[in-house]
């Protein structure tokens, strides 16, 4: 059912037995990337466009923070992520990834700076992935601290550089591990640099565009655009090779064969993967009361599709897979939850949306 419930943008839904209402925070805003949660209950929203805004209850989004870092705005280069430090409350830090250089040097960066007031201060870029590349796309950028306190970011294959995935001494196609001052952590798995780069953490990754931890359960999941097909949902562990491209589900988009190998001995296969693709974006994992069926299930936007999918877990691998928020008929950039439950969705495109799904009553 759908019911106008007022006009403040606000819409009234059937989600199996309940009901929902999906409310309209903020729209106009240029190709909304990311949303993180902070301590006082307002967010920040960056946007491919490079620009870092405040959202507050009950009030407008806010003007684009001054100060931030420059990036580079091509095809699918800008700003890709942004998160509060662990001890955000004491410090005021955030970290935030993008694309920087020019179409014939650029790569994925990250800054960390202290956000006072409507700007941010003590800006200062702690990592660069090397090397650097001539394509505008495929960068990665997805941040996740983990429980320890280190960072972990994604990295794109860079499109035409997809060997770079296999060779552990490239950054290009992994998962990197780091302190928050963007130097080495001494247990990373190629710390002496000898059997891989320090700050390799996994690899045989395309491009990944989720990576979350589930806060009950420590596992780290990530998610990554296929080719033509073969986007995967992989369980990342230290170490682990995940296969792009010697193995594969996709093929080019040419049509020509990426690899002959679907599954090859020393390479982690994925927990599902579609055919065809979805386009996953955001992804987060349901650990709240809010909504009850959700509890443990992961959420994951898909541009391709045009909705959220919800997949059930069991014993480690994905039993179900259902299909939410298609009503909306928009491109899903990200997905996260807040600290009450809430549902946040961003919407891609140029006029995009922040949108919070809670339930009806």
């Amino acid at each position: 059912m759908r019911i106008l419930f007022s006009l403040s943008l606000i819409f009234l839904y059937s989600l199996c037995t309940a009901e929902y209402k999906i409310e309209t925070l903020a729209d106009d805003l240029n190709y909304p990337w990311s949303i993180t949660f902070l301590p006082d209950g307002s967010s920040l929203i960056a946007t491919r466009s490079g620009e870092l805004r405040q959202l507050r209850e009950n009030e407008a989004i806010s003007a684009p923070l001054a100060n931030v870092p420059a990036t580079y705005v091509e095809s699918q280069g800008g700003f890709f992520d942004v998160i509060p430090d662990p001890l955000f409350s004491e410090n005021r830090t955030i970290y935030l990834s993008l694309a920087e250089g020019s179409k014939q040097q650029n790569g994925t960066a990250i800054y960390r700076a202290v956000l006072e007031g409507h700007e941010l201060i003590n800006v200062k870029r702690i990592f660069k992935v090397s090397p650097e590349k001539d394509t505008p796309v495929h960068y990665g950028g997805k941040l996740l601290f983990l429980s320890d306190n280190t960072l972990l970011m994604t990295t794109g294959d860079g499109f035409e550089y997809r060997e770079a995935a296999q060779d552990r001494q490239s950054q290009l196609g992994k998962v990197l591990r780091m302190n928050t001052d963007g130097t080495v952590p001494a247990d990373n798995p190629f710390a002496s640099g000898s059997d891989g780069n320090p700050y390799v953490f996994s690899y045989g990754h395309r491009n990944p565009q989720g990576l979350i931890l589930d806060p009950v359960t420590q596992t780290i999941y990530l998610h990554e655009h296929g080719p033509q097909g073969g986007d995967e949902l992989n369980i990342i562990q230290a170490t682990n090779n995940y296969g792009w491209p010697v193995t594969t589900f996709g093929i080019n988009y040419s049509s020509a064969l990426v690899s002959p190998l679907k599954s090859a001995e020393g390479i982690t296969p994925p927990i599902t993967y579609w055919v065809p693709s979805i386009a996953p974006s955001g992804m987060a994992i349901y650990r709240s009361a809010l909504f009850p069926e959700w509890q443990g299930k992961l959420l994951i936007g898909a541009l391709v599709d045009k909705d959220v999918k919800l997949l059930t877990l069991t014993d480690g691998s994905v039993s179900q897979i259902k299909s939410l928020f298609a009503e909306l008929n928009e491109r899903i950039r990200d997905v996260r939850i807040d600290s009450e439950g809430a549902l946040y969705l961003l919407t891609d495109s140029a006029k995009g949306r922040v949108l919070r799904i809670t339930p009806a009553t």
